[in-house]
């Protein structure tokens, strides 16, 4: 048998452990072939869906589980969504800030965010994980970026008791150069990613109520992220990526929304660039092979881990042990909790995603490129 060229080598092991984590990391690594490798290519087999954003699409500022599927699908099928603008598209070029602000107002409680949804799993069960893989992601051409007056909403935003009066801007999103001018003399360079991907909700989850209803099943706000998703607002999901998310109702559920053209860590004004999304490409994939407790997302390079609470340190916290325990629990390079814990010390890149959300967000990203193949 010829011998393998290292560069081979070490593609045939990179790919082995994207497989590791999308099983959870509970299994031994095992070859794949060429087609597989990429993890935006979809499985075989699944039908193509389209699910326009409409008003009976749509829903404002809620996670409600009751609310009737716009879509039911098979595991492994491709569904090209359509997204809106913020509070039920009505944010557009020419809004004023004060009208932003009685929209804000007009749904107490609730996020500004429109999702479109839910989307109905076949033979998605409470306990299973929901993957999800962005094929694709084409938004619509305008943006805006806006912070609410902090004289009005004084928790806000990370200067909100410096930034007394509200502020927007939009934009044109020129896709041939992928970029948005600021202003004169300053471009954005364009990376859209969903601000919000939601699998139905968790009951257990803390956040309060529609109405203040004490029923679990009662409808969630679209502001907090949490271990079904949501608001996580990672600017690493971009096209091409995949996220694991644990599933707790029949369906899974499957939202998405809020869409973003660019957005920095922390998101720190309140707002990304906002954006809509004329079709994000997923493929839906029910895992009945592993258990999460938080999301998890894989990219190219990295394997990202995810921590949300109202406290930073506690959402860190969350964060950090989701990435020792992912670690810890691959078989391709046996790693005690201790080398875990260790390991991330060194090549951890924990991040701050969000601090806007009430819950804020951390996501560590674990490098690939540590895992090196063997002689």
């Amino acid at each position: 048998m010829a011998r393998l060229k290292p560069k081979t080598r070490f593609v045939g092991v990179l790919a082995a452990l994207s497989l590791v984590f999308a099983a959870g990391l509970y299994a031994v690594a095992q070859q794949m072939d060429e087609s597989k490798r990429d993890r935006a290519v979809p499985v075989g087999g699944g039908k193509y869906h389209v699910l326009p954003a409409t008003l009976e699409t749509t829903q404002w500022g809620w996670l409600d589980p009751k609310e009737p599927p716009k879509l039911v699908v098979n595991s492994g099928d491709v569904v090209a969504v359509e997204t809106m603008m913020h509070s039920h598209n009505k944010i557009q070029p020419g809004t004023t800030i004060d009208e932003i602000v009685a929209l804000r107002k007009a749904n107490p409680g609730g996020g500004p965010h429109s999702l479109t949804g839910p989307i109905y799993v076949n033979g998605a069960e409470p306990g299973d994980v929901m993957e999800i893989r962005i094929l694709k992601i084409v938004p619509k051409a305008f943006g805006t970026n806006f912070n609410l007056p902090g004289k009005e909403f004084p928790t806000i935003g990370a200067l909100a008791s410096e930034m007394p009066d509200g502020f927007v801007r939009y934009f044109y999103l020129d896709w041939e150069k992928r970029q948005a001018e600021f202003k004169p003399g300053i471009v954005v360079d364009l990376q859209p990613f969903p601000g919000t991907l939601a699998v139905g909700i968790d009951p257990k989850d803390p956040s309060p109520r529609k109405g203040g209803a004490t029923d679990p099943l009662a409808p969630v706000s679209t502001l907090r992220p949490w271990k079904n998703g949501s608001n996580m607002d990672i600017n690493e999901l971009q096209e091409g990526t995949t996220i694991l998310i644990p599933i707790f109702l029949k369906g899974g559920l499957v939202w998405t929304g809020d869409s973003h053209c660019r957005q920095g860590n922390g998101e720190v004004n309140l707002t990304a660039l906002e954006c809509s999304y004329r079709e994000i490409v997923m493929q839906l994939v029910v895992r009945k092979d592993m258990k999460l407790d938080w999301p998890r997302i894989e990219s190219r390079t990295h394997w990202i881990t995810t921590g949300f609470d109202e406290d930073l340190n506690k959402a860190m916290v969350n964060a950090v042990r989701e990435a020792v325990d992912m670690l810890a629990a691959q078989k391709a390079v046996p790693l005690t909790r201790y080398e875990a814990y260790s390991l991330v010390s060194m090549v951890g890149d924990c991040r701050v995603s969000q601090v806007v959300d009430v819950r804020k967000g951390v996501h560590c990203m674990i490098p690939k490129s540590i895992f090196i193949p063997k002689s």
